[in-house]
């Protein structure tokens, strides 16, 4: 016995006595043929179990119906956020999506590069590795013209589009509201200096830093991979220097937290002797004690930019298409920054 997932438009002729082509075409609601006719090949073909061969079509057309997302970490709340708002926008919109994780690994993103390729996706959404600095494999999508939107950690060597947030103006906010607060010795952990988000978020502290008179510090200023480890080295280093900092930016939450554990630790008041800002808005903030003030950033709303962008790239076939979309950002004061 043939198994279902065997069954071809030729059983489904068969059972009724018509042709195959006639079973094609009211399967794909062909004027041609009449309602009674659709009917009758459609009660077939559910009884038989008959499924479509999605990819046989999608080779005929030359569109899969798919597009491909590349993220660093999905454990990452902005990243699981923007996932949602991707799935979301592209089901509603007939898309499927495959979803790669490079682990923040140069080596693996390439992989995952390869695997969306060899998939036939239509386009593909990408935030880049912490690690990577050569991006040569992605012009297997740029020199073949398949669309390609990076969010977040983006590519300027590429020509593409691009979805931020106002990374500048986060690190702005940060910065000024420490200074609100009076502090006057404010250190900054800044992620990787090859990416543009970091860049920008430790050049929105200077500009604050330099709008209030405030002297900059180099020694306060220290690149990082952004880690939980990471974080409580840099903690360790800034906190037990001869002039320690009376407050801190992070440019994520993950290094906030490590700041406020070692602090406590240490027996470090917060917000009294030290206070805090992260960046990120994760889940984990609200929550901590005490809780962190933070930039929020919506993983969602950059998700669903752009997947609305990549569709209408993709949608119009727009060859080398170069739009950037800033999304905006804004301050969550809570406990670990509320000194007055």
């Amino acid at each position: 016995m043939k198994k279902e997932g065997n069954i071809t438009i030729h059983d489904i002729a068969k059972a009724l006595n018509i042709s195959g082509s006639t079973v094609s075409r009211a399967l794909n609601d062909n004027s041609r043929i009449s309602n009674k006719t659709k009917k009758a090949v459609r009660n077939m073909a559910k009884q038989l179990g008959y499924q479509p061969n999605a990819l046989a079509s999608n080779l005929r057309t030359n569109c899969t119906n798919t597009i491909g997302v590349i993220i660093p970490r999905i454990s990452r709340y902005f990243f699981s956020s923007a996932i949602a708002g991707i799935e979301e926008l592209a089901r509603t919109k007939g898309y499927n999506v495959i979803i790669c994780q490079s682990n923040d690994q140069e080596s693996r993103e390439s992989d995952c590069v390869q695997t969306l390729f060899a998939s036939r996706v239509d386009g593909v959404i990408s935030s880049i590795a912490i690690n990577t600095k050569n991006y040569d494999h992605y012009k297997t999508f740029t020199s073949r013209n398949i669309p390609l939107v990076f969010f977040d950690r983006v590519c300027d060597e590429l020509a593409t589009s691009k979805v931020v947030v106002d990374d500048f103006k986060g690190g702005f906010l940060a910065a000024e509201h420490l200074i609100s607060k009076g502090c006057k010795r404010i250190a900054h952990i800044g992620g990787p200096q090859h990416l543009n988000i970091y860049i920008n978020r430790l050049q929105g502290y200077l500009k604050a830093l330099r709008k209030h008179n405030i002297h900059i510090e180099e020694d306060l200023i220290i690149e990082s991979p952004l880690t939980r480890e990471d974080g409580m080295a840099c903690a360790k280093k800034l906190l037990e220097s001869a002039n320690p900092p009376d407050a801190i930016f992070a440019a994520n939450d993950t290094s906030a937290l490590s700041i406020i554990l070692y602090a406590k630790e240490n027996n470090i008041r917060i917000p009294e002797d030290l206070a805090i800002v992260g960046f990120s808005n994760e889940p984990f903030s609200e929550y901590l004690s005490p809780s962190l003030t933070t930039i929020e950033q919506s993983g969602f709303d950059v998700g669903t930019k752009a997947t609305e962008l990549l569709l209408d790239i993709i949608s119009n076939k727009i060859e080398n298409h170069q739009e950037t979309i800033v999304l905006p950002v804004k301050l969550i004061e809570r406990e670990s920054s509320n000194r007055i």
